[in-house]
């Protein structure tokens, strides 16, 4: 009996050590999870899922169109990518959460192959080789290793200052499922302008490829101004792609030869004329598949009459449009001819009374039977 004590003491005590190391496991493990990594943002595979935007499938692509654009960071509401130049309590800009998101080796880049651009393990690039070729002082970071390098960087050591553009990749496409066009930013390219040291212009060096869906997650993190005069920031990066905010300039779309539209339009008039012509065909390409509605309709009869109307040099009345006034026209048109049909009726009358104040005419045989009659008082 004594000894029966002993065992379920033992036992119990056992129990509660396994119990406590349990707890101990499973809070440890929360932490690990909770964990910011030195970038200062933790993305676990589920956020990652939730903010990637999936490609269609090709069997529902019926039409696509794959065109590069410039994004200059002085123009439009493009400035918000470029500042803070250094990160403050406003943030930082995207270049520099790109910097820090390669140090770490959270993304991958890929290299710049103008315009054959292949995103696959083959043509990932070396993080170390890239800052040396554009003189970003590094450091190998604590924890890093062969298979999982890491660097530190300060914030004075990246050039921030001198992206003053991005190029982007945009993809054009057209699905059976959703029966509608839609617009979507692939890749990005930081472009870093740098003097030669002979006092010329700067030379743009275009940097490396990253994909968006690899960097929606901390970009979402990030929020900007998009208006000075509302310094609310309701926007963040990823919606600055999403919602395309940007201001871009079409410099090539994907063709056989791959050529670049200054390529294929040296004249400065012909080179606009066809960046104009391609945003036409693009924004146009999902309602030319469509019959037009009949309020569609009745604008292009408005437009056409206006146009008309400016032609021959008549103004529309004010408050007025063209089909009132067209109506008014064929109104008038209406009222002139019943008064002359109706002068036409007054002067048939008037014949007709002539007619009847006239005597008749004695028929033939009505003068015969007379004749008959006298010859036969004779």
């Amino acid at each position: 009996m004594k000894y029966l004590k002993y065992i379920v003491l033992g036992l119990i005590v056992a129990f509660a050590t396994t119990g406590a190391t349990a707890q101990v496991v499973k809070k440890s493990g929360d932490d690990r999870r909770d964990k910011k990594d030195e970038g200062g943002v933790h993305i676990t595979g589920r956020q990652q899922a939730f903010y990637e935007q999936r490609e269609p499938s090709e069997a529902d692509l019926q039409w696509t169109k794959v065109v590069y654009r410039s994004l200059d960071l002085t123009k439009g509401k493009n400035p918000a990518l470029y500042y803070p130049e250094e990160p403050n309590e406003d943030g930082q800009s995207l270049f520099f959460i790109i910097m820090r998101l390669l140090a770490n080796n959270q993304i991958s880049a890929y290299e710049y192959l103008d315009g054959r651009e292949m995103f696959t393990d083959e043509y990932k690039i070396k993080v170390a080789e890239m800052f040396d070729r554009f003189h970003v002082l590094y450091s190998e970071a604590k924890g890093s290793t062969e298979k999982n390098p890491k660097y530190a960087i300060e914030d004075a050591d990246i050039p921030g200052n001198e992206i003053m553009r991005y190029f982007i990749i945009e993809k054009w496409e057209f699905d059976t499922r959703s029966n509608a066009m839609r617009s979507r930013v692939d890749a990005l390219c930081p472009v870093l302008y740098r003097e030669d040291g002979y006092g010329g212009d700067p030379i743009p060096f275009p940097m490396f490829w990253v994909k968006l869906n690899d960097i929606r997650p901390y970009i979402a993190q990030q929020y900007i101004f998009t208006d000075d005069d509302n310094n609310l920031t309701r926007y963040n990066l990823d919606d600055f792609f999403k919602l395309n905010m940007y201001t871009g300039d079409i410099y090539k779309v994907k063709n056989l030869r791959n050529q670049s539209l200054m390529q294929l339009y040296p004249d400065p008039a012909a080179l606009k004329h066809a960046q104009d012509s391609i945003e036409e065909r693009l924004h146009r390409f999902d309602k030319n598949l469509w019959a037009p509605t009949r309020e569609e309709l009745q604008a292009q009869a408005e437009a056409k009459r206006k146009l008309e109307a400016e032609k021959n040099g008549e103004t529309l009345e004010e408050g007025e449009n063209a089909t009132v006034q067209e109506e008014k026209k064929d109104s008038s048109k209406s009222v002139k001819t019943k008064r002359g049909s109706n002068n036409d009726s007054k002067d048939n009358k008037k014949k007709n009374n002539k007619k009847k104040a006239q005597k008749p005419k004695e028929s033939r045989s009505n003068q015969g039977a007379a004749r008959s009659v006298r010859n036969r008082k004779r």
